[in-house]
């Protein structure tokens, strides 16, 4: 196919029309885009009302009325005018930007591709005014409320070739019902309306984040989110984090504004992808609704034409502010962390069931794990199951146990009187364990209801965050802890793995290993970090090996440092069908409640789920 012969025309001046239209090429380049610039107007004029009508999907009409505080008379044809505006007069006022527009470009575009006509009215003015069509109109005396409407027909009428790109009307409406959320999203303060074709569609009154948010984002986003309102230095970033368990299969739901002006920033969603890979599976999307207050001197928004990219004077401190920010707020996400606690425990909740009495007499072998990786004392100091000092988990839990020590009673016999005292709600959130389901799931019991944990995925966060805090004191100086084998574990090994175990030493040290090479096809584990010594010595060392080798010692300590003590924390957590006993269950909930991230595993997924009494009562028709 033969390309199209240029022609070949000497230069010349562009009229006035023609640039605004090749500028509305880049201003307008749908309804979306005439509804927020004409938002953005009205927000800045300081309204606090703002009704958004459509029709045809904004092609056919877009009017939008505010209270704002309306333009005079004699100021209307600058305000249709290019490069007209109020907001900025001075390089030092572009560099200092504190309005959503200042570019003065938007008015005149629409107007050189649609049919506009702005009335208006000042607080001091008898009526309104209005002027038609372009800067060269004529103002004339109307009729209308304080403020101001701007009314768009007929987009892309003299440009038909344009109108020809656009889509199918309700496409073009949801863009612009988009567009109409973002801004309201970030503005609770005002009231919005928007309606289509005459129909009311949506209205948000005036009110708090929390219940914009929830009306905007859903139910679903209100009950999994949490809280973010830190500040260093001239910079504050506050809203809601959206909780792992929560996660989507797209990026819909995810807003970021910076000083009021919702932006997609590669450098802020980096940010917060890495504040949540800890926490979310890699082809998971969090939701979050998040504003970045900072000076505007700090921060250019004259980057894009829509100015919905932006460019910080510091984008190392921004990046690493959000980051720790959105980090700090989801290492909450364990029981004690919930603003709803149970309430106490009575003596006869934790009486002893059948499931109870036929438990073994010794603890497993996975006891012991928790006896020697787990904190010296799962119980709050001074409490009745707290361990004296130097007793360690192991005890702890006997402790708890006694309770439930004595055989079963024989036929006629009393039972054993139930403990006088239990502990409060305060101090175990998840409860205590009444069962194991199917080697898989610890059923417990607290005030509130039932709770189910997983015990896999919760075992996993929990070793996890034990190396990642271990490996954070070695790099601070501290002894990471590593436990020599007394046999050495010797495995045959291929040409590759005997060179990475030579080539990397200092990685493995680093990560708590000590894997030498015994001869070209044998390699021995001599040491492996103090939390992993109970778990397959030859499948972790294989694993790390592998990551080492493909990523590279410095990468696998930096960047995929994490993924690396995942997959160590997964391999050494507790398997299905593994039978625990009750103080072995419960010293595993004790944990969980204080360990950050322990309502979610490595990869997202809820660790433990409550079911209310009042959810049962449903299920059993109780009260109605």
């Amino acid at each position: 196919m033969n390309a199209p012969v240029p022609t070949h025309r000497p230069i010349q001046q562009l009229n006035d029309q023609l640039i605004s239209q090749i500028a509305a090429g880049e201003v307008v380049e749908r309804p979306s885009a005439v509804v927020k610039e004409l938002l953005e107007n009205a927000l800045d004029a300081g309204a606090t009302q703002i009704t958004i009508r459509l029709e045809e999907g904004g092609v056919k009409r877009i009017a939008i009325s505010d209270n704002g505080r309306g333009i005079a008379p004699e100021q209307l044809p600058l305000a249709l005018a290019r490069h007209a505006t109020s907001k900025i007069a001075s390089l030092t006022d572009l560099e200092n930007v504190a309005t959503l527009g200042f570019r003065g470009e938007a008015l005149a575009s629409i107007a050189s591709v649609a049919a506009v006509s702005i009335t208006t009215r000042t607080a001091d003015a008898a009526h309104a005014w209005q002027i038609v069509g372009s800067h060269q109109g004529t103002v004339a005396p109307s009729s209308g409320p304080c403020g101001t409407t701007i009314d768009v027909q007929d987009l892309y009428f003299n440009t038909p070739a344009r109108r020809k790109f656009l889509k199918s009307e309700q496409t073009e409406y949801g863009h612009c019902a988009e567009v109409v959320r973002r801004i309201a999203l970030a503005r609770p303060d005002v009231s919005f309306s928007l309606t289509h074709n005459g129909r009311t569609i949506d209205h948000w009154n005036v009110c708090e984040m929390a219940r914009r948010s929830s009306q905007i984002l859903g139910n679903d986003f209100a009950e999994a989110r949490l809280p973010i309102d830190e500040s260093a230095g001239p910079l504050r970033l506050h809203g809601y984090a959206g909780l792992p368990t929560a996660s989507k299969a797209r990026a819909d739901g995810q807003f970021f504004y910076v000083n009021g002006r919702y932006v997609r920033d590669k450098l802020l969603v980096h940010a917060v992808r890495a504040a949540y890979q800890d926490v979310l599976h890699g082809d998971r999307f969090p939701s979050y609704v998040l504003a970045l207050d900072l000076d505007p001197a700090l921060v250019d928004v004259n980057v894009h034409p829509s100015k919905i990219e932006v460019r910080f004077r510091d984008s190392r401190a921004v990046h690493q502010f959000v980051f720790h920010a959105v980090q700090r707020s989801l290492a909450a996400t364990s029981a004690t962390a919930h603003g709803s606690t149970p309430a106490p425990i009575s003596a006869a909740e934790i009486a002893p069931s059948d499931a109870q009495w036929r438990r073994p007499h010794e603890q497993t072998t996975f006891g012991k794990q928790l006896t020697q990786t787990f904190s010296p004392s799962p119980f709050p100091p001074g409490s009745r199951w707290d361990a004296p000092a130097g007793q360690g988990v192991a005890q702890s839990t006997a402790n708890y146990g006694a309770l439930f020590a004595e055989p079963r009673p024989a036929a006629g016999v009393a039972p054993m009187p139930a403990p006088t005292a239990a502990p409060g709600n305060d101090d175990f959130p998840l409860g205590f364990a009444l069962a194991q389901l199917h080697g898989i799931y610890i059923l417990a019991q607290n005030t509130r209801g039932l709770v189910l944990v997983d015990m896999h995925a919760a075992h996993e966060r929990i070793l996890y965050e034990q190396l990642k805090n271990a490996l954070d004191a070695q790099v601070d100086g501290q002894d990471m802890g590593v436990q020599p084998l007394l046999i050495p574990v010797t495995f045959f090994a291929d040409a590759i793995e005997v060179a990475t175990a030579t080539d990397h030493q200092d990685t493995l040290k680093a990560l708590g290993f000590d894997i030498a090479a015994l001869s070209p096809t044998t390699l021995a584990v001599r040491a492996v970090p103090m939390l992993l010594k109970n778990a397959d010595a030859q499948t972790l060392a294989r694993d790390v090996l592998r990551d080492v080798r493909e990523f590279g010692g410095s990468r696998v300590l930096i960047e995929r440092r994490n993924e690396l003590l995942g997959t160590l924390a997964c391999h050494t957590a507790v398997r299905a069908n593994r039978i625990l006993s009750t103080p072995e269950m419960n010293a595993l909930l004790r944990q969980m409640e204080n360990t950050e991230r322990a309502d979610q595993c490595n990869h997202g997924r809820p660790t433990w789920v409550q079911l209310d009494i009042s959810a049962l009562d449903k299920l059993f028709l109780r009260g109605q």
